[in-house]
């Protein structure tokens, strides 16, 4: 990592002019302005963040790397985004959101300049490059979510317990009467991207499948919910067709349910949904037997662990040692009051 000097060494000047450049304290002349910029550039010199961060060595920030593509809003991301600020506010911390879809780069930049003292990454692949690069410069970080068995022993991390979900929603589906159950899984991207909650919501599926004897026919989901509702159209129209849809994670899994009535598809009476991983009080959804991610429990759990990590929590709030870094998995729970209807008589066609 590049320091003062290294940047005073390529401009030729000395390392207080460096930080008089930086910190526009002193008046210095336009050449030597450009020397030091440049320099600072191809060396990717990153200053502290504050003279308040040099002082105490601690920025009271935590960073939240969240990568999206741009025009692409997933109401889960916001949710957690707000959880996470929530308790960062209990403990004095502020919440730096990072959206660069690369991840790496934009983590590397704040760990080099100060301007936070650790992360909480969200959306986890499998082997994520973004752990590796942290670890090695020695950064703190936590994951909400986890992808394989590097992270379980590399860096502490919080997840909802995706197999069991999935596989619960299963077993629940069998017990109703259904013996033929389709499951939409996360969308294709995701599921190339090698996402944790993806990968290990399709093996609750096979778990259950094998565990009950049910049918599980899987298809992956798809942002566009005009695509997504075809593929259910498409299982629909055989000659065994599902009497229970099981659905991860679907963010426009309302206008999915809009498209299938509009086709004439009649729920429950032709299929009973069963969504995995909605957002607690989410609008627009109607009744249906769910499994709700606990939110608030997994943001206030990550949160502690990220500020845990870079030593920045009271003894008071810590959790209990123990060996390695902590890891924690949160059991699912089908939401009382709508039970999953039992499977009526399908039409003729």
């Amino acid at each position: 990592m590049a320091t003062i000097k290294d940047v005073a060494e390529r401009s030729g000047v000395a390392p207080s002019t460096v930080s008089y450049v930086l910190s526009g304290s002193r008046k210095i002349s336009e050449g030597t302005r450009t020397r030091v910029l440049e320099a600072v550039r191809e060396l990717g010199y990153h200053p502290r963040a504050s003279a308040r961060t040099l002082r105490s060595s601690r920025s009271s920030v935590l960073a939240l790397a969240v990568p999206r593509e741009a025009g692409k809003y997933r109401a889960v991301d916001g949710r957690f985004a707000v959880e996470i600020s929530d308790a960062a506010r209990v403990h004095g911390f502020d919440v730096l959101l990072m959206t660069d879809p690369d991840g790496v780069r934009g983590l590397r930049r704040v760990a080099g300049s100060g301007l936070a003292d650790a992360a909480v990454l969200m959306a986890v692949e499998e082997a994520d490059p973004r752990v590796g690069a942290m670890t090695a410069a020695g950064f703190p970080v936590a994951l909400l979510g986890h992808g394989d068995a590097r992270h379980e022993t590399e860096v502490p991390w919080v997840d909802l317990d995706w197999e069991a979900a999935v596989a619960l929603a299963v077993r629940e589906a069998a017990a109703a009467g259904h013996r033929h159950v389709a499951f939409l899984s996360s969308s294709e991207h995701e599921v190339a991207a090698r996402r944790g909650y993806a990968l290990h919501g399709l093996a609750g599926a096979r778990r259950a499948a094998r565990e009950t004897g049910v049918s599980v026919t899987v298809r992956p989901s798809a942002d566009d919910p005009a695509v997504a509702a075809a593929r259910v159209r498409e299982l629909l129209d055989t000659d065994r067709p599902p009497t229970a849809l099981v659905v991860q994670h679907l963010i426009p899994l309302p206008q999915v349910l809009t498209e299938l009535a509009a086709s004439d598809v009649r729920l429950p009476d032709d299929l009973a949904v069963v969504p995995v991983g909605t957002i607690p009080d989410e609008s627009g959804l109607p009744d249906l037997p769910r499994i709700d991610l606990p939110v608030s429990r997994m943001a206030a759990a990550v949160t502690e662990l990220a500020l845990t990590a870079a030593g920045a929590l009271p003894a008071a709030h810590r959790r209990p040692a123990q060996a390695g870094p902590h890891h924690e998995l949160f059991a699912p729970h089908v939401v009382p009051g709508v039970p999953i209807p039992p499977p009526r008589t399908p039409r003729t066609r």
